[in-house]
């Protein structure tokens, strides 16, 4: 999966219709919020199509 799926502002080709609402912030505010907590986000592209975004983040104690 390309990693501009996480850049802001991206979009990827043919994933909706340009005409409908959204800027591509989505990914790119998860990832940020995710690494700022020591996680990681991956994202792959499913076979029977759309995107797969899995969110890690390290156990804590308390």
């Amino acid at each position: 999966m390309p990693a501009t799926v996480f850049v802001a502002f991206s979009r990827m080709h043919g994933e909706r219709v340009r005409s409908s609402k959204g800027s591509g912030l989505g990914l790119s505010i998860v990832r940020a919020i995710v690494v700022a907590h020591g996680g990681l986000v991956t994202a792959a592209a499913r076979p029977e199509g759309g995107l797969r975004v899995e969110v890690r983040l390290p156990r804590t104690t308390p």
